[in-house]
Protein backbone atom coordinates (compact mmCIF):
# COMPACT_ATOMS: atom_id res chain seq x y z
CA UNK A 1 0.00 0.00 0.00
CA UNK A 2 1.60 3.29 -0.76
CA UNK A 3 0.83 5.64 2.16
CA UNK A 4 2.21 9.02 0.51
CA UNK A 5 -0.54 9.09 -1.52
CA UNK A 6 -2.63 8.66 1.23
CA UNK A 7 -1.46 11.56 3.10
CA UNK A 8 -0.93 15.09 2.67
CA UNK A 9 1.62 16.97 4.53
CA UNK A 10 0.71 20.56 5.75
CA UNK A 11 3.28 22.88 6.73
CA UNK A 12 2.66 24.37 10.04
CA UNK A 13 2.34 28.23 10.96
CA UNK A 14 4.17 29.62 13.49
CA UNK A 15 1.72 29.17 16.56
CA UNK A 16 1.69 25.60 15.44
CA UNK A 17 5.14 25.08 16.38
CA UNK A 18 7.31 24.53 19.90
CA UNK A 19 8.45 28.51 21.16
CA UNK A 20 12.10 27.61 20.58
CA UNK A 21 10.77 26.56 16.78
CA UNK A 22 8.84 30.07 17.13
CA UNK A 23 11.87 31.94 17.53
CA UNK A 24 13.54 30.49 14.76
CA UNK A 25 10.22 31.31 12.85
CA UNK A 26 11.25 34.98 14.07
CA UNK A 27 14.66 34.67 12.32
CA UNK A 28 14.47 33.32 9.13
CA UNK A 29 11.14 35.90 8.54
CA UNK A 30 13.45 38.84 9.74
CA UNK A 31 16.49 37.40 7.93
CA UNK A 32 15.19 36.03 4.57
CA UNK A 33 12.04 38.02 4.53
CA UNK A 34 9.58 34.53 5.05
CA UNK A 35 9.89 31.46 6.52
CA UNK A 36 10.61 28.59 3.62
CA UNK A 37 7.82 26.08 3.71
CA UNK A 38 10.97 23.20 4.28
CA UNK A 39 12.53 25.06 6.70
CA UNK A 40 9.05 25.03 8.46
CA UNK A 41 8.21 21.72 7.91
CA UNK A 42 11.45 20.86 10.08
CA UNK A 43 9.18 22.92 12.84
CA UNK A 44 6.83 19.91 13.33
CA UNK A 45 9.65 18.38 15.42
CA UNK A 46 11.16 20.35 18.67
CA UNK A 47 15.05 20.05 17.74
CA UNK A 48 15.51 19.22 14.36
CA UNK A 49 14.93 22.87 12.34
CA UNK A 50 17.58 24.21 14.77
CA UNK A 51 19.98 21.18 14.50
CA UNK A 52 19.44 21.12 10.78
CA UNK A 53 20.19 24.64 10.44
CA UNK A 54 23.38 25.04 12.66
CA UNK A 55 24.31 22.10 10.68
CA UNK A 56 23.65 23.78 7.37
CA UNK A 57 25.21 27.32 8.64
CA UNK A 58 28.73 25.59 9.94
CA UNK A 59 31.86 26.89 9.20
CA UNK A 60 33.03 25.27 6.20
CA UNK A 61 36.47 25.41 4.22
CA UNK A 62 34.82 25.73 0.42
CA UNK A 63 33.74 28.77 -0.50
CA UNK A 64 30.07 30.00 -1.11
CA UNK A 65 30.02 29.29 -4.72
CA UNK A 66 31.76 25.98 -3.83
CA UNK A 67 28.84 24.48 -1.50
CA UNK A 68 25.61 25.70 -4.25
CA UNK A 69 27.90 23.89 -7.12
CA UNK A 70 27.58 20.93 -4.14
CA UNK A 71 23.98 21.68 -3.30
CA UNK A 72 22.64 22.16 -7.13
CA UNK A 73 24.59 18.68 -8.25
CA UNK A 74 22.75 17.03 -5.02
CA UNK A 75 19.66 18.29 -5.85
CA UNK A 76 19.55 17.38 -9.34
CA UNK A 77 20.79 13.94 -9.08
CA UNK A 78 18.04 13.33 -5.92
CA UNK A 79 15.43 14.54 -8.23
CA UNK A 80 14.38 17.27 -5.51
CA UNK A 81 12.94 20.59 -7.33
CA UNK A 82 12.15 22.56 -3.84
CA UNK A 83 16.16 22.23 -3.25
CA UNK A 84 16.57 23.22 -7.25
CA UNK A 85 14.85 25.87 -7.14
CA UNK A 86 16.23 27.64 -4.04
CA UNK A 87 19.24 27.37 -4.77
CA UNK A 88 19.25 28.74 -8.18
CA UNK A 89 17.95 31.73 -6.28
CA UNK A 90 20.62 31.75 -4.32
CA UNK A 91 23.37 30.34 -7.01
CA UNK A 92 22.04 33.30 -8.57
CA UNK A 93 23.11 35.61 -5.13
CA UNK A 94 26.85 33.77 -5.63
CA UNK A 95 27.02 35.21 -9.16
CA UNK A 96 26.66 32.11 -11.25
CA UNK A 97 24.13 32.77 -14.47
CA UNK A 98 21.21 31.00 -15.43
CA UNK A 99 23.15 29.21 -17.83
CA UNK A 100 26.20 28.20 -15.53
CA UNK A 101 23.90 26.94 -13.00
CA UNK A 102 21.74 24.97 -15.52
CA UNK A 103 25.44 23.38 -16.46
CA UNK A 104 26.40 22.71 -13.19
CA UNK A 105 22.79 21.06 -12.30
CA UNK A 106 23.40 18.88 -15.43
CA UNK A 107 27.04 17.69 -13.64
CA UNK A 108 29.58 20.29 -14.95
CA UNK A 109 31.04 23.40 -15.23
CA UNK A 110 32.90 24.17 -17.99
CA UNK A 111 33.10 27.90 -17.24
CA UNK A 112 35.82 27.19 -14.66
CA UNK A 113 37.90 23.85 -14.62
CA UNK A 114 38.02 24.02 -10.12
CA UNK A 115 33.93 23.83 -9.85
CA UNK A 116 33.59 21.74 -12.90
CA UNK A 117 36.22 19.24 -11.14
CA UNK A 118 33.98 19.45 -7.69
CA UNK A 119 30.81 19.18 -9.47
CA UNK A 120 31.84 15.70 -10.99
CA UNK A 121 33.18 14.85 -8.08
CA UNK A 122 29.65 15.69 -6.07
CA UNK A 123 27.85 13.86 -9.18
CA UNK A 124 30.18 10.83 -8.34
CA UNK A 125 29.94 10.44 -4.37
CA UNK A 126 25.79 11.13 -4.80
CA UNK A 127 25.10 8.88 -7.73
CA UNK A 128 27.96 6.05 -6.51
CA UNK A 129 26.38 6.65 -2.49
CA UNK A 130 30.03 7.52 -1.16
CA UNK A 131 31.95 5.09 -3.50
CA UNK A 132 33.45 8.08 -5.98
CA UNK A 133 35.00 6.32 -9.11
CA UNK A 134 38.45 6.74 -8.79
CA UNK A 135 39.58 9.13 -11.36
CA UNK A 136 36.73 11.77 -10.10
CA UNK A 137 38.90 11.25 -6.49
CA UNK A 138 42.17 11.46 -8.16
CA UNK A 139 40.66 14.92 -10.35
CA UNK A 140 39.41 16.43 -6.88
CA UNK A 141 42.88 16.29 -5.17
CA UNK A 142 44.97 17.25 -8.48
CA UNK A 143 42.57 20.43 -9.27
CA UNK A 144 43.72 21.80 -5.84
CA UNK A 145 41.11 20.34 -3.06
CA UNK A 146 42.50 19.18 0.25
CA UNK A 147 40.83 16.17 2.52
CA UNK A 148 39.47 19.18 4.49
CA UNK A 149 37.39 19.98 1.72
CA UNK A 150 36.62 16.81 0.95
CA UNK A 151 34.92 16.13 4.13
CA UNK A 152 32.90 19.32 3.95
CA UNK A 153 31.98 18.11 0.27
CA UNK A 154 30.00 15.28 1.84
CA UNK A 155 29.29 17.45 5.23
CA UNK A 156 27.36 19.46 2.32
CA UNK A 157 26.19 16.56 0.43
CA UNK A 158 24.70 15.19 3.69
CA UNK A 159 23.01 18.49 4.77
CA UNK A 160 21.79 18.48 1.14
CA UNK A 161 20.05 14.88 0.91
CA UNK A 162 18.33 15.59 4.21
CA UNK A 163 16.59 18.41 3.09
CA UNK A 164 15.96 16.91 -0.65
CA UNK A 165 14.61 13.73 1.23
CA UNK A 166 12.24 15.66 3.20
CA UNK A 167 10.97 17.17 0.14
CA UNK A 168 10.67 14.05 -2.12
CA UNK A 169 8.68 11.83 0.93
CA UNK A 170 6.30 15.36 1.63
CA UNK A 171 6.13 17.22 -1.77
CA UNK A 172 5.42 20.60 -0.21
CA UNK A 173 4.57 23.67 -2.13
CA UNK A 174 7.54 24.96 -3.98
CA UNK A 175 7.91 28.77 -2.41
CA UNK A 176 10.42 29.82 -4.72
CA UNK A 177 10.79 30.32 -8.53
CA UNK A 178 10.64 26.87 -9.74
CA UNK A 179 13.77 26.31 -11.44
CA UNK A 180 14.19 24.87 -14.82
CA UNK A 181 14.09 21.59 -16.50
CA UNK A 182 17.50 20.61 -17.55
Amino acid sequence: MNTKANRTFAVPTRDQVTSNNQSIFDNLQKGLGFVPNLYAYFGKNDTALGDYLAFQNRKSTLKSKEREVVNLVTSQINGCLYCQSAHTVLGKMNGFSDNEILEIRSGNALFDNKLDVLAKFTSSVVENRGKASQKAVAEFFEAGYSESNMIDVIMVVGDKIISNYIHNLTELEIDFPIADQL
